[in-house]
């Protein structure tokens, strides 16, 4: 398989594994978007890191086989490229990336759909979509422009360049750096934390915000509110507000 889904401590980790380079093809698009659905849905995975392993994160599309293919194949197949990384995004639980070495074009806009992305600090990220004529087209026009704001987007996009972990780090395109062992231990520590806390409550957090995101102010503030209340009905908020009160902050075990 190119793609795996591995359960342990309630993190399912989704492992890009086609060597060398982890390109995306279409049969690895497919069974990406198959494992964040099913990670999505399976109540044992309460958070998820995505990862390419030590080497690579994922250098991009398949280009001998999208060469191959015509405007007619192309109309046929954006759609499921696209459906496989929103598959990612909208997964309703806390998910990071952990990105060592190359996260180009496609593996860019699939670390773009996690929540935080952790990279090595001699990782390198970008779309190098334009020196091939194309523009991105899995989501990088939107979704690097509403992390990096619609300037820096434009200056990856337009030149195509690949940005160190240090540069990736200031602009915002990456939120930690560690060293290239230690990428997917951070990144588990991270999603294991998460994994403690209440699901309803995370899942209502990450639909709020990126929701919101994509609407106005006032449409925002109302998702919040209708949240915000709903949340009123869960045993966590119970579990969580009973031990605010006999316990103090930050101790209270989420079911």
């Amino acid at each position: 398989m190119t793609v795996t889904l591995e359960v342990d401590n309630a993190v399912g980790t989704i492992r890009l594994d086609r060597p060398p380079l982890n390109a995306l093809d279409t049969a690895t698009q497919d069974r990406l978007k198959e494992l964040a659905e099913e990670a999505a849905g399976r109540p044992d995975v309460r958070a998820v890191v995505v990862w390419g392993g030590e080497r690579v994160f994922a250098a991009g599309a398949d280009i001998k086989e999208m060469r191959a293919m015509t405007y007619e194949d192309m109309v046929d197949r954006s759609r499921g490229l696209q459906d496989a990384f929103t598959a990612v995004a909208r997964i309703p639980k806390p998910v990071v990336a952990a990105v060592n070495g190359y996260a180009l074009g496609g593996g860019c806009e699939l670390a773009l759909c996690a929540d935080i992305r952790i990279a090595a600090d001699d990782a390198k990220l970008g779309q190098p979509e334009i020196l091939l004529g194309l523009i991105p087209g899995a989501g990088g026009t939107q979704r690097l422009s509403r992390l990096v704001g619609p300037a820096r987007a434009k200056d990856l996009i337009f030149t195509g360049r690949m940005v160190p972990a240090a540069e990736a780090l200031l602009i915002g395109l990456v939120d930690q750096v560690a060293p290239p062992g230690e990428v997917y231990a951070q990144a588990r520590a991270w999603a294991e934390k998460l994994a403690r806390g209440p699901a309803y409550a995370l899942r209502a957090a990450k639909e709020a915000v990126d929701i919101g995101l994509e609407s106005d102010l006032d449409t925002g503030l109302a998702l919040e509110r209708t949240l915000f209340a709903g949340l009123f009905a869960t045993a966590d908020r119970e579990t969580g507000m009973r031990s605010f009160l006999d316990d103090g902050p930050g101790k209270a075990e989420f079911r």
